[in-house]
């Protein structure tokens, strides 16, 4: 038999809702054939001591303190599995609303990447927004359920924190390496300031040290200047070139010659003369020569001009092949006239330097450059192709060939009303198609032939 004292430890501490009791009372009971036995200690009902008495004694295994740890430490996992079951079950419902307003604002079509808020309350309740939720969730998934950048997000936490000080950007105490007002206000002067105009920062940044003035690097001052806007006085005085080179009005008004370097694949040097015309930038003449021979001029000169009839005006630079004697032989004679680029004449020889440019990049380097001959077989296709086959941008669609003979006055014309027609067939094709939604008479008629068949 239990006594009163033993019987109130056996008591539980807080009774559930469904209450529970040690099974030394059942056995005690089962044992007595008493069901009141213990109404003056605890108020079991009638009805559970009846069916204990019924029932018979309960199956008790009894565990060492080892084993009672590891139940107990059991329990607690199961408990703590359940915990998260249900965390795991509210995540998946979060996870499943934050799509379905993610669907809506991408079917709304806000984003803040495109939108300028210039309002800083706006900017502060999204801020103290973001702030409520990152208890919640993590900043990235927030900021990009906003669409929100993160350069930005943080550039506003930044503008928040700006120093009531004037002149600040920042506060100076938790920015104490920052330069002070003074120094800014000296870097200023020595930008603007015509005295030092003929320096470039990097130099004016050392100098500035060498003063004992302004202590930073180059890049601080290149990016005060920037982010300050201030300009230097180096407006240029000195006449720039001319963007728009030498021009002619008509055909053998002008021409340019020039020789270029190539260079074959066993390091040989080989010379390429041109004669190119500057109304039409038809190539008149060219040859391939294994030396720089100032002959090669005369030659090219005497093959173009024997059947045009008038005395061109020759441009050419300086080279010892342009300025001999048999060349100022042809002058003499009233062949050509000659006239020096950038010496005589403000402009350059760039027409037929810039040939050069397209033929070397746009064709010879695209070959393997094996020998001399195989160089003039490149060549010879490339200024073919130039004179008459490609068309030149600057003659809307006209060849070079067809500029200098004036056989091509209708190609631009032509062009254009091709490029006309082509749009209305376009348009015509276009407008032709139809799927369900632009007319549903036919959506309905598809879809019958296709369960016809």
């Amino acid at each position: 038999m239990m006594n009163s004292a033993t019987c109130a430890s056996l008591l539980p501490a807080a009774m559930p809702v469904r209450r529970k009791y040690d099974h030394r009372f059942r056995q005690a009971i089962c044992d007595t054939g008493d069901p009141g036995l213990f109404d003056s200690v605890v108020s079991i009902p009638r009805s559970t001591a009846k069916s204990w008495l019924h029932r018979g004694p309960a199956t008790v295994i009894f565990l060492d303190d080892d084993e009672f740890e590891v139940a107990e430490l059991r329990l607690q996992i199961a408990v703590l599995e359940r915990r998260i079951e249900r965390y795991s079950q509210a995540t998946r419902n979060l996870a499943a609303i934050i799509r379905v307003q993610r669907g809506e604002l991408d079917a709304s079509g806000f984003s803040f990447a495109n939108q300028r808020i210039p309002d800083a309350s706006a900017k502060a309740r999204i801020i103290e927004t973001i702030s409520r939720a990152k208890a919640l969730l993590p900043l990235v998934l927030i900021l990009k359920l906003l669409r929100l950048s993160s350069a930005r997000y943080h550039a506003w936490l930044r503008a928040q924190k700006e120093c009531g000080l004037e002149g600040r950007s920042s506060c100076p105490k938790t920015s104490p390496s920052q330069l002070t007002p003074v120094e800014l206000r000296t870097m200023k002067e020595m930008v603007t300031s015509d005295e030092f105009r003929h320096m470039p920062i990097t130099t004016l940044a050392l100098f500035a040290q060498r003063l004992g003035r302004v202590f930073a690097s180059a890049s601080t001052w290149s990016k005060k200047i920037h982010k300050r806007d201030w300009r230097r006085p180096r407006k240029r005085l000195y006449p720039a070139k001319p963007k728009v080179g030498i021009r002619a009005t008509k055909p053998n008004e002008i021409w340019h010659i020039d020789v270029t370097v190539i260079r074959l694949l066993d390091g040989a040097k080989v010379f390429l003369h041109g004669l190119i015309d500057n109304f039409s930038r038809r190539i008149l003449a060219w040859r391939i020569c294994e030396k720089l021979d100032p002959t090669t001029t005369v030659a090219l000169l005497r093959n173009a001009a024997a059947h045009i009839g008038i005395t061109p005006k020759l441009v050419t630079d300086s080279g010892v092949e342009n300025i001999n004697g048999d060349v100022d032989a042809l002058i003499d004679a009233g062949v050509i006239t000659r006239v020096l680029a950038l010496v005589e004449v403000t402009y350059s020889n760039s027409i037929i330097e810039a040939y050069w440019r397209s033929l070397k990049h746009e064709w010879l380097y695209l070959n393997s450059l094996d020998n001399i001959t195989a160089l003039e077989k490149l060549v010879a296709f490339h200024v073919e192709h130039h004179n008459s086959v490609m068309p030149h941008s600057a003659f809307r669609g006209q060849t070079p060939d067809e500029v200098y003979s004036g056989t091509g006055t209708r190609v631009a014309d032509e062009l254009a009303a091709a490029r006309a027609r082509a749009r209305c067939e376009r348009l015509a094709a276009n407008r032709a198609l139809s799927c369900s939604l632009c007319d549903p008479e036919s959506g309905v008629k598809s879809a019958a032939l296709q369960l016809r068949r």
